[in-house]
């Protein structure tokens, strides 16, 4: 049997960290990627626009609950490592639609870990001790903190909220298990909230440019007042490197940005963003624009991510602090109009008019 590659196996790489970490692959590292995704509402192959033509990013259309597929790809391209990203990530709609995260983010990753454990066992020694199944969870797995409360730590219990937080966090217990019952040699990292370059606009930060630069309202939940942390995108490609090459097997890192925001904070700072990138006299001031809306259920307060373990253990820290990680984002949206108009489908309009436009406002 053909011994293992340097290539990585990518699932989800069509997304918004996703994508984002293939790019980043290729360019920093520079062995093949092999990206399996399924294209949902979220997947865009526009997103990997500079990687045409590069033999080094082969793309794979398909489901990773698949599991001849998955198989099939492991034993054809031998990867030296697993990367999951793939998964339904958006609260909202997983209170509307509970059963398509299920199925994703449990069901998609026990079929990864069952196909990995088996090209696993078909490795040699040295290989099965190179080997790495890494899966990239969230923070939300941790339930809610007061605004006084610690950040999670990696010890945290878990207490999740909401139906994509439990779909996680089970997604994060078979990942555990697969590693505690069979050795497989699995890596686990938890962030906090991403932004940047080709996140789906149904998020609040791109939302918020985007209404920004159209003159439409601003939704924002109850008072404004829950607070995330924010982590920059290509911030959290280096640290999933960084736990890929330096992590220890059976280990979970939290990955954050050490940016705590109020939601309201972020969305004033992107009106003015917007006002000084694209003034615009007919639509005055965007902060005018703010429209505070009933707000969702189980809407947890805060989130906030401490990182001492990952900055000790694997030295690493994020790079860009938020002011300057929004400034480039909202610049990325203003310049970006043909992809916006691409990625903005019937669903995405659909999406929009269900979650927000029928929420009375306050």
């Amino acid at each position: 049997m053909a011994n293992m590659t340097n290539t990585v196996l990518v699932t989800g790489g069509a997304g918004f960290i996703g994508s984002n970490f293939v790019m980043h692959w290729v360019k920093s590292v520079g062995s093949a990627v092999v990206n399996l995704d399924l294209l949902t509402y979220a997947g865009n192959p526009e997103n990997l626009e500079t990687l045409e033509g590069d033999s080094r990013h082969i793309f794979v259309h398909g489901d990773i609950c698949d599991a001849e597929l998955v198989g099939s790809l492991l034993l054809k391209h031998r990867p030296k490592a697993i990367v999951h990203f793939a998964a339904e990530s958006h609260v909202d709609r997983s209170i509307l639609e509970p059963g398509a995260f299920v199925r994703t983010n449990v069901l998609g990753t026990f079929a990864m870990l069952q196909q990995a454990k088996q090209y696993w066992l078909t490795l040699h020694a040295d290989e099965k001790h190179a080997f790495r199944f890494l899966h990239v969870s969230t923070d939300e797995v941790y339930g809610s903190l007061g605004l006084d409360d610690a950040a999670f730590s990696e010890v945290t219990a878990y207490a999740p909220n909401s139906p994509y937080a439990a779909s996680k966090a089970a997604s994060d217990h078979f990942a555990r298990a697969y590693f505690h019952t069979y050795g497989l040699p699995v890596l686990m990292s938890n962030c906090s909230n991403n932004y940047g370059p080709y996140q789906f606009p149904e998020k609040l930060i791109p939302l918020m440019i985007l209404n920004a630069l159209e003159g439409k309202p601003l939704p924002v939940y109850g008072d404004g007042s829950n607070v995330r942390d924010w982590l920059y995108v290509e911030d959290h490609c280096s640290a999933i490197r960084a736990v890929l090459e330096r992590g220890v097997v059976g280990e979970s890192y939290n990955i954050g940005g050490n940016s705590e925001r109020k939601n309201l904070d972020v969305v004033q700072t992107i009106c003015d963003l917007v006002d000084e990138l694209r003034p615009d006299a007919s639509l005055g001031k965007r902060r005018k624009l703010i429209t505070f809306v009933t707000d969702r259920p189980g809407h947890d307060l805060r989130y906030a991510i401490d990182t001492r373990k990952i900055n000790r253990e694997l030295d690493w820290k994020p790079a860009l602090a938020f002011n300057e990680g929004l400034r480039k984002t909202v610049a990325w949206y203003l310049e970006r109009a043909a992809w916006i108009k691409n990625v903005r489908s019937g669903a995405y309009r659909d999406w929009i008019q269900k979650n927000y436009q029928e929420r009375a406002s306050k």
